[in-house]
């Protein structure tokens, strides 16, 4: 079966992506632009555009268009800045981000995903991304302070490390919650001091490594 993924791909922008108040018009062009069903398995890729997560690995996720392109928006990514991308995957959210900014840091605990990812973007000769592995909460202090981190997924708690390795001025997004109580929030470095922001409603799956320590009842 013959299948044209660039018209896939068009379809998904007009009817997931713009529908939902995605306007940037980078945002729009890098996701028509790359090619999704190059980041998931090949019996998969007749699914990689429909609007639901599509698990890469288990317990992980290729997340939804519409959330990831509205994360992606609200992140204001600027031209030359650095991002760290938060559980990058296979890595389709740090070939989208390349894009935009002017260098990617995609860090990944899985070190079978990071393979993927360095693989497939290298396969679309990418080369402003560096794959990096290691633990997700931690971030990745040696190429920080990032402009921008955006997170890959539901967590229920932020780890001030990922704030630590912000630039004054520097965006961080996630969606905080899970399930249908999702929240995706944003979040700015200003005078060294962090506020946060609601932003809208997002149901995503979770990622792993930020959850909330379970307090101890006497």
């Amino acid at each position: 079966m013959n299948i044209d993924f660039s018209e896939l791909r068009t379809k998904m922008v007009d009817g997931q992506v713009r529908t939902t108040d995605v306007t940037d018009p980078a945002v729009l062009e890098a996701m028509l632009t790359i090619p999704r069903e190059a980041f998931v398995d090949e019996r998969l890729r007749p699914l990689a555009y429909i609007d639901e997560d599509i698990e890469i690995a288990r317990g992980r996720y290729l997340m939804e268009p519409s959330p990831f392109a509205k994360l992606v928006q609200l992140a204001e990514i600027r031209t030359g800045e650095t991002v760290l991308d938060v559980g990058c995957g296979t890595g389709y959210s740090a070939a989208v981000l390349s894009r935009l900014a002017g260098r990617v840091v995609a860090l990944e605990s899985d070190p079978l995903l990071a393979e993927r990812a360095g693989a497939a973007l290298a396969n679309l000769e990418i080369g402003n991304v560096t794959i990096v592995t290691g633990v997700l909460g931690a971030g990745h202090a040696d190429a920080a302070p990032y402009d921008v981190i955006i997170v890959e997924g539901a967590v229920e708690i932020l780890p001030d490390s990922l704030f630590a390795e912000l630039r004054e001025g520097g965006r961080l997004v996630a969606v905080e919650g899970q399930g249908n109580a999702g929240i995706a929030r944003i979040y700015l470095k200003s005078g060294g001091i962090v506020t946060g922001r609601r932003a809208f409603n997002a149901a995503v799956k979770p990622l792993p490594g930020f959850e909330r320590t379970p307090a101890f009842v006497f």
